[in-house]
C-alpha cells in the first residue's frame, strides 16, 4: 500500500488486471511519468486488443477480424511486463493474484477486468438468438446476415446496465443501411427494443436525432422495454410487459455481469465493484477499481474507463512524486454514433461536475467520422508505439 513514505520505494509494485482501455491507459501514463520506480505488470486472457466499436464494422462487413486486432506483445514500455494469462483469484487484502501461471504480489492492484456476459440468463437467447457484444458474436452474425433476406429483425437489450449506451441505436441503423445496399431493405422489419425513454437518456439533442432517424429509416422505436426472453420454436421475442414480438433474426445485447473471478473474490456489491466516485479507490487500502467492473453511476464505455484510469494514474504519480492531490474523477467523456452514409456524431457527457449531467451533441459528419478514426489511431500509437 501506498503512503507517504511510497516516494522513497525504489520500485513500485503494480498489478493490473485487463488490458481494455484503462488498464493501457494506466500502464502508459505510468510508464511515461515514472519509468525508473515501476515495476508493472499488465495481465489479460487475451492477446490482443481490439476497440468495443470494431464489433459492430466486423458485423456488417466492413472490416475483417485480423484487422481490427493489436497483439499486446507489440506493448514495449519501460517498467512494464504484459502477461497472457488467465487469472484464477483475487484476495484484494493481501493484494495477491492467481493465475493459471504464476502468482504475483503488489504494492497497487487495479481491477480493470471490464464486464462479461451472462447469455444464459435470457430464456432462449443461447438456443434461438444472437449477440454482437461479444467478438465472437459479432463474427457469428456476419455469418448470419449474408443470407438473411426477408423477415423480421430486432434489436433488442436484455438488461441494464450495458456497455457503449449508442451501440443498439448504431447496430439499428448500420443494419438498414446494410440491408439497403444488399437490396433487401423494404422486405425486412427492424425494431429496436430499447430499455430507456430515449436512445440516449444524458443527451436529449443526440435522442431526438436519433428517433428522427429512426423514423426517417421506418425502424420502428419501442422505448421503455427489455427482452426478458425468446421463445425459439415459436420464433417469438417476449417482452418485459409479456407482449410478443415474432421474430426471424435477433441482435441482442445481453445481461452484463462482473466475471467470475471477481464476483468470488469478496470485492462486489450488488453486482459491481463498489468505489469511491472521486478516487476510485476500492474499501481495500491499496486497491482501485476501473471501468465497466465498478458501480459508478457513469456510462460503461471506453472513453470513460480511460478517464477514470487518468484519476488513478495521476494519484500514483502524484504519491510517488510527491506532488498535490490530483482533482476527483469528473466523469466527462465522448461517445460516437454511427449513422451509416460514413458519417458519425458525438455525444460529450459531464455526469459529476455539476449538479445535473450535462450531454453536448454534435451533428452527425464525415468530419467526426475522421475524427473517431484518427482518435483509434491515436490512442494505438499511444498505448503500443505502433
Amino acid at each position: 500500500m501506498l503512503d507517504g513514505r511510497a516516494r522513497f520505494i525504489m520500485k513500485i509494485r503494480v498489478l493490473v488486471l485487463g488490458a481494455g482501455f484503462a488498464g493501457l491507459e494506466l500502464t502508459t501514463m505510468l510508464s511515461e511519468a515514472i519509468p525508473d520506480q515501476l515495476d508493472l505488470t499488465l495481465i489479460d486472457k487475451s492477446d490482443s486488443f481490439h476497440f468495443g466499436f470494431s464489433k459492430l464494422d466486423v458485423m456488417f462487413g466492413l472490416e475483417t477480424p485480423e484487422a481490427v486486432h493489436f497483439p499486446y506483445k507489440a506493448i514495449n514500455k519501460p517498467g512494464v511486463r504484459f502477461r497472457q494469462e488467465t487469472i484464477t483469484s483475487i484476495d484484494p487484502k493481501k493484494r495477491i493474484v492467481a493465475t493459471d501461471r504464476g502468482t504475483y504480489e503488489s504494492d497497487v492492484l487495479v481491477v480493470a477486468l471490464g464486464a462479461d456476459y451472462d447469455l444464459k440468463a435470457t430464456p432462449g437467447l443461447v438456443e434461438g438468438g444472437n449477440e454482437f457484444y461479444s467478438f465472437g458474436g459479432a463474427e457469428q452474425l456476419r455469418k448470419k446476415l449474408s443470407s438473411f433476406t426477408k423477415g423480421d429483425a430486432i434489436v433488442g437489450v436484455t438488461s441494464t446496465p450495458f456497455k457503449c449506451p449508442p451501440a443498439p441505436s448504431e447496430a439499428a441503423l448500420m443494419l438498414h443501411e446494410y440491408l439497403k445496399q444488399h437490396g433487401t431493405r423494404d422486405a425486412v422489419q427492424i425494431t429496436l427494443v430499447h430499455p430507456f425513454g430515449a436512445p440516449i437518456p444524458p443527451s436529449p439533442a443526440a435522442s431526438r436525432v436519433l428517433v428522427r432517424a429512426f423514423a426517417e429509416r421506418g425502424i420502428k422505436f419501442m422505448p421503455n422495454h427489455i427482452v426478458q426472453a425468446l421463445d425459439p420454436k415459436r420464433k417469438v421475442a417476449v417482452l418485459d410487459d409479456d407482449s410478443e414480438m415474432p421474430y426471424d433474426l435477433f441482435l441482442g445485447v445481453p445481461k452484463h455481469r462482473v466475471p467470475d473471478v471477481v464476483a468470488k473474490s469478496g470485492m462486489t456489491e450488488h453486482g459491481w465493484i463498489p468505489v469511491d466516485p472521486e478516487t476510485l479507490g476500492t474499501r481495500y487500502p491499496g486497491v482501485y477499481a476501473v471501468g465497466d467492473v465498478t458501480n459508478v453511476p457513469a456510462p460503461k464505455a471506453g472513453m470513460f474507463a480511460e478517464g477514470a484510469a487518468r484519476v488513478v494514474g495521476e494519484s500514483l504519480i502524484a504519491q510517488v512524486k510527491g506532488g498535490e492531490k490530483p482533482r476527483p474523477y469528473s466523469g466527462t467523456g465522448s461517445c460516437y454514433v454511427e449513422f451509416g452514409e460514413e458519417k458519425v456524431g458525438r455525444v460529450d457527457v459531464d455526469f459529476f461536475s455539476g449538479p445535473t449531467v450535462k450531454g453536448e451533441y454534435l451533428g452527425a459528419s464525415i468530419d467526426l467520422a475522421r475524427e473517431k478514426r484518427d482518435l483509434a489511431a491515436d490512442r494505438i500509437k499511444r498505448w503500443f508505439g505502433t
